[in-house]
């Protein structure tokens, strides 16, 4: 499957031109623009499209993408998929089933599945060549007859009196144009140009991935994501095809080793090659030979959306995580499907300002749970020569390595098959727990009170303003937000709808 593979369908805008503006060529106007389509974007199209909308949706570059991470899909979100009827979606691109996690560390390792006992035999993870993915989902958005994708960059959204009536784009051609909707919702991706518009966005750069392709080799535990906590850095290995194995190396710090005078190679073959599993030394090593090395930094930005009439965020646009958990994908198909839950009972779409406070809540629950997880297993599991760190991170392994509901639970958090903040909650205060007994065992020194403060000390760091940052009444109560929306009962009976989906399993 090509790069330059091109969207089957309509992919572009039929327009007649008045007064220089772009008239769309649908039979009725356009319901909804949706800025980019990528995952997020196509899937919200083809969802909407399904749903009879008239979906206008402008992308940067409707050619494969290229990219290395989104690779891996939680079973949350191909349950999110299988809802949005797109499941196929994964056939045809050579994805792989991922049945859960092995964490290795000091030559010992344990095994951490999905629970999955309750659900359909088909439902588990998938890994796969993003951009094959994102493609399908374009394919399919793009054969609905109401959905037109069409390669234009959107230079600024159209506001009069504080609403957003649409948006400015240039097509591919350079030719500046205006599109109208009563919707206008941005997914443009973690370089978003519109999202200062729509929010008050905090990016912090956490760490950079190193990412490697082995070729023609097999990991040790099939169909299994790899985690290894290694001395020098945290290193994650997943397959992404019947023949090729994604390599990630997380370096924390601003410094990276440069790619192009040789401090990398030199780095991944005299540090991080030598903590490999036998099974993958030598594809490792062929593939640094190689030279095909890439880098990206990790990003991480709590929502901050204001509340503007006619538009919203959506995706690595609104909010974003560190990549190591793989939720990214499955917040974003969760937040398409509470949109196009809540957009469902509305023939008409004049006045939306209620669903776009009701999506922010109610997308809460799914996305603090994820964000949380990939926060604390970044900072407890990334590689440091703090001593705190070192012992916060065996005490992670171990409670992991207990087994029973110490790992089925916070693998179903991370795994997003249970998205609830209220069973985040005894993980993160039992896993406290356990790391300040090692702190302290088998003396509790001044040095060791010591550590323990200090562990106290950064886990409240973290936690705090993540809960600051996401809400924590309507994160953990969004029922309350019934009683905002009461004048209406199409508003309140599908706010109802929403909340009972939230969190559902899928089919038995």
């Amino acid at each position: 499957m090509e790069a330059s593979m091109q969207i089957r369908g309509r992919t572009e805008c039929a327009k007649s031109f008045e007064n220089g503006e772009c008239q769309m060529g649908f039979t009725k106007s356009t319901d909804v623009i949706i800025v980019g389509a990528g995952l997020a974007g196509s899937a919200l199209a083809h969802s909407l499209g399904k749903d009879g909308r008239q979906v206008l949706a402008i992308e940067r570059d409707l050619t494969q993408p290229d990219r290395m991470v989104g690779e891996v899909l939680q079973p949350g979100g191909y349950l999110k998929l299988v809802e949005l009827g797109l499941e196929d979606c994964v056939n045809e691109i050579d994805s792989q089933r991922v049945l859960g996690y092995v964490l290795y560390k000091d030559g010992k390792s344990v095994e951490l599945p999905y629970p999955l006992e309750n659900c359909h035999p088909d439902v588990a993870g998938r890994s796969f060549h993003y951009g094959r993915f994102v493609q399908r989902i374009r394919e399919k958005a793009a054969s609905l007859p109401n959905v037109r994708l069409e390669q234009g960059t959107v230079t600024s959204l159209l506001q009069e009196q504080g609403t957003t009536k649409g948006v400015h784009y240039k097509t591919k051609t350079g030719q500046e144009m205006t599109a109208y909707a009563p919707l206008t919702v941005v997914c443009d991706g973690n370089f978003s140009n519109l999202r200062r518009s729509l929010s008050e966005p905090k990016v912090d750069v956490l760490s950079t991935f190193v990412g490697l392709i082995l070729e023609n080799s097999q990991l040790p535990f099939p169909n299994h994501a790899h985690v290894i906590l290694a001395e020098a850095s945290l290193l994650l290995f997943y397959p992404i095809s019947s023949t090729e194995v994604r390599c990630l190396v997380d370096i924390s710090g601003r410094k990276v080793p440069s790619i192009s005078n040789g401090e990398m190679a030199d780095y991944l073959t005299t540090v991080v090659a030598p903590q490999i599993p036998s099974t993958l030394y030598k594809a490792f090593i062929s593939a640094v030979e190689k030279g095909n090395i890439r880098t990206m930094p990790n990003r991480c930005m709590p929502a901050a959306p204001y509340r503007i009439p006619g538009a919203l965020l959506l995706g690595d646009a609104l909010n974003m995580r560190h990549p190591l958990t793989g939720g990214g994908m499955t917040v974003a198909l969760s937040d398409v499907a509470l949109l196009r839950q809540l957009l469902t009972p509305l023939d008409l779409l004049n006045d939306v300002s209620s669903f776009i406070e009701s999506f922010y809540t109610l997308r809460k629950p799914m996305a603090f749970t994820l964000n949380t997880m990939a926060g604390v297993f970044q900072n407890m599991l990334c590689a440091s020569a703090d001593e705190v760190k070192c012992e916060m991170r065996q005490a992670c392994f171990d409670y992991l390595s207990l087994g029973g509901a110490c790992a089925s639970g916070p693998v179903a958090l991370l795994s997003g098959l249970n998205p609830s903040p209220w069973a985040l909650t005894p993980h993160l205060l039992l896993g406290a727990i356990q790391s300040m007994g090692r702190l302290l065992l088998p003396f509790p020194s001044p040095k060791r009170i010591w550590f323990v403060a200090r562990f106290i000390g950064d886990g409240l760091g973290f936690i705090f303003p993540l809960i600051k940052a996401e809400g924590v009444g309507s994160m953990i109560f969004p029922a309350t937000l019934l009683q905002r929306y009461t004048a209406s009962p199409v508003i309140r009976n599908n706010l109802v709808m929403a909340l009972f989906s939230i969190g559902k399993n899928g089919p038995n």
